[in-house]
């Protein structure tokens, strides 16, 4: 991806929640949010030397705290993730669709 887009991204964000280890970037939480009814947590990473730390977990609530309390969080998962948001509390939805032009 190019440092343009790369950089509308973050920019258009509407929370952006990051974790830092001393001047490392080690994790983030990109979303989209009205603030109050839905959140779509477009991107949630952590450094592959920072995972299993509790670092995604905490990054998520920071989101939880960042919105209301009834606002819920949706999001689609990276195929290497699909067990971690059940693992921590996340229900699997039947009906999401996604459309891409090509």
């Amino acid at each position: 991806m190019d440092t343009i887009r790369f950089q509308a991204m973050l920019d258009n964000a509407k929370l952006l929640i990051t974790a830092w280890h001393d001047n490392k970037l080690i994790g983030i939480a990109r979303c989209l949010t009205d603030f109050v009814y839905i959140t779509y947590l477009a991107d949630l990473a952590v450094d592959e030397d920072y995972q299993q730390q509790g670092i995604g977990k905490q990054l998520i609530k920071e989101v939880k705290n960042n919105t209301d309390k009834a606002c819920s969080i949706t999001l689609l998962a990276a195929p290497q993730a699909i067990d971690y948001y059940g693992y921590i509390g996340f229900n699997a939805h039947p009906s999401a669709w996604i459309l891409k032009e090509n």
